[in-house]
């Protein structure tokens, strides 16, 4: 490829959509080798993407009002920098609005009706497939990310002693906006003694707004590794990496999971459409019941043992 090409990536998060990028970016970084190729996101995952490698540099958009003035003005700033491809992989309302501010010259593959490069319809596709469609579209073929870099941060402090396949990471919680999308603290607390009696530590993560239901579950069964607010993405990576297996809500650590080729189930309910929103791994599984809540635990440790090569046997034994 020309070493004067300049590529812009729009993707601001969630977690979740970013890992289901992963795939797309690489891409985009083995086609366009001689190119500068940026990512626009948000500041929480700007030291995620930094570290992957597939990025020059890392622009940071903070998404505010058009009235917080130097803000905007900074973020239409990068969207005239020369870009000669601007791929957005957002393709929300803000960024097709960001569309009628990029220069003529360069090539933008979204879904704004500015967009010289129309994304198809979606519908239906997941969004990992989609991403890698639209890094296809802008001449990337497609490729699986490696992971190594995720992989070098140390392990948190209170799981050092944790050896590798010897625990099961419990993700109960999910978006505070999103209450529906949570199966209930008591059946994951079902998980946790089922995991205990299989002789495998069971570990509850996540960031301090998921830590309201990791504690329910602790008021159910309280022998489990409590690690809630105790990683980053990086050293959480680390941990789900040498996971037995993993089993969360509709969240983005349950993708981080998946990406990491770890047995992962994912639990959801209406709220979720797996057609587009299912996690996409090489040991990545889910259960969708309608309503979530009612959704058995044996349905789910059933899987489970399926999953992570479970000897029912051998539990109670150790």
């Amino acid at each position: 490829m020309a070493k004067n090409e300049k590529i812009l990536v729009i993707k601001h998060g969630a977690l979740g959509d970013i890992l289901q990028g992963f795939d797309a970016f690489a891409s985009l970084r083995a086609h366009f080798a001689d190119a500068h190729i940026a990512v626009l996101t948000t500041p929480a995952f700007a030291g995620l993407l930094s570290a992957s490698g597939w990025f020059d540099e890392v622009l940071i958009d903070r998404r505010k009002p058009v009235w917080h003035l130097m803000s905007a003005y900074r973020t239409l700033s990068y969207l005239r920098a020369g870009w000669t491809h601007i791929i957005d992989m957002q393709c929300s309302r803000r960024t097709a609005h960001y569309a009628r501010f990029a220069p003529a010259s360069a090539r933008w593959f979204g879904a704004a009706a500015s967009a010289s490069d129309r994304l198809p319809d979606f519908t239906g596709v997941n969004n990992t497939d989609r991403m890698l469609i639209t890094a296809k579209l802008a001449g990337a073929p497609p490729k699986s990310a490696a992971l190594d870099w995720m992989m070098s941060s140390a392990m948190p402090e209170q799981a050092v002693h944790l050896a590798p396949h010897s625990y099961a990471v419990l993700f109960a919680g999910c978006s505070l906006a999103k209450p529906q999308k949570r199966w209930p603290a008591e059946k994951f607390s079902q998980i946790a003694r089922f995991a205990t009696e299989s002789g495998i530590t069971a570990v509850l993560a996540g960031t301090n707004d998921d830590r309201s239901a990791n504690d329910d579950v602790k008021r159910h069964f309280p022998n489990v590794l409590d690690l809630t607010a105790q990683t980053d993405l990086m050293s959480l990576a680390r941990l789900l990496a040498s996971a037995r297996f993993v089993i969360g809500n509709d969240t983005g650590p349950v993708f981080m999971a998946a990406t990491c080729g770890v047995p992962t189930l994912m639990v959801m309910g209406e709220d979720t459409n797996p057609e587009m929103s299912a996690p996409v791994g090489a040991q990545a599984d889910y259960l969708r019941h309608i309503p979530l809540s009612d959704l058995s635990p044996d349905k789910v440790i059933t899987r489970l043992r399926k999953m992570a090569s479970i000897d029912m046997n051998k539990i109670g034994t150790k």
